[in-house]
């Protein structure tokens, strides 16, 4: 059966999502549509360009994540100097290679810009904070003067999976100026109201990497540090939490990840297989009952 499908956001978690895939192979649903904000939209990435689940699996049996992570040369080897280059460039590491790692993987599948695409098939969210707006890609791309068609899809995996402060904002040129672009999940980490439409020509299935709303601890809130991460995940939350209401949840597929930290790049391969496995788990779980 054709379906359309969300992934949420959730850096290095985002290993569940295969897994959930896998499951989805398995049970015979082929995505005709997909969106996704950060590790989400990489995965959509590979599946829109036509990888499976098993596929993905080998690509990362080959990826050492730390190698990933560009740090920039430091010309005085200063122990400060990295907290002075993450004032001016906003990010402790440059991205650079991961999405030149992410353009060889697509490349091999004949994808290099959404013109080798189907048109309407993948959807990207970044957040565009110069102009304080969610970013589709490649929907928004006119409105900001660029031909969807020219843009790598890489390049809008690298601005949807650009954790503040972890990774540096990409800084997208164009005819208004310079929009600097961060992780999608800032503004929205589960982009289902792209797909939300009364008229739904094939059931839409969302894979959020967190607990049901209702089954999630409430925050301990006793200094400044602890605040902020609250208010930052609430931020991140408060605009997709409308759409978890009960006629969306009996379509959302949701895998509480809570022992593996979004950035925590420096996982065991025995981690990582088993986040693969425990997405799979919840996943064909979910589909026992699931009806549309």
């Amino acid at each position: 059966m054709d379906i359309d499908i969300v992934f949420s956001g959730g850096g290095v978690k985002g290993f569940a999502l295969i897994g959930a895939y896998q499951a989805l192979e398995e049970k015979g649903l082929t995505p005709k549509r997909m969106a996704g904000t950060s590790a989400g939209s990489l995965v959509a990435a590979l599946i829109a360009s036509g990888y499976t689940s098993e596929e993905m699996i080998a690509i990362i049996d080959e990826l050492d994540l730390q190698k990933l992570l560009d740090v920039r040369k430091l010309a005085v080897p200063f122990p400060l100097m990295k907290w002075v280059f993450l004032y001016w460039k906003m990010g402790l590491y440059k991205g650079k290679l991961l999405e030149d790692w992410l353009t060889t993987v697509l490349a091999a599948k004949g994808v290099r810009t959404f013109a080798d695409l189907p048109k309407d098939r993948l959807h990207i969210v970044a957040s565009d904070v110069t102009n304080g707006r969610i970013l589709v890609l490649p929907t928004d791309l006119p409105q900001y003067g660029i031909d969807p068609n020219t843009f790598s899809v890489a390049k809008a995996v690298r601005m949807s999976t650009s954790i503040p402060y972890f990774f540096e904002p990409v800084k997208m040129e164009t005819a208004q100026g310079a929009s600097v672009v961060v992780d999608g999940g800032v503004l929205s980490n589960f982009p289902l109201f792209l797909f939300d439409d009364e008229k739904k020509k094939r059931p839409v299935l969302g894979i959020k990497l967190s607990a049901k709303p209702e089954e999630r601890p409430k925050k301990e809130i006793r200094n400044a540090i602890e605040l902020y991460e609250a208010l930052f995940n609430a931020m991140k939350e408060a605009h997709d939490a409308r759409y978890i209401s009960r006629r969306h949840e009996k379509n959302i597929i949701f895998i509480p990840v809570r022992h593996v930290l979004a950035t925590e790049f420096a996982m065991t391969e025995s981690v990582r297989d088993e986040l693969i496995a425990y997405g799979k788990q919840k996943t064909a779980q979910f589909l026992k009952t699931w009806t549309y």
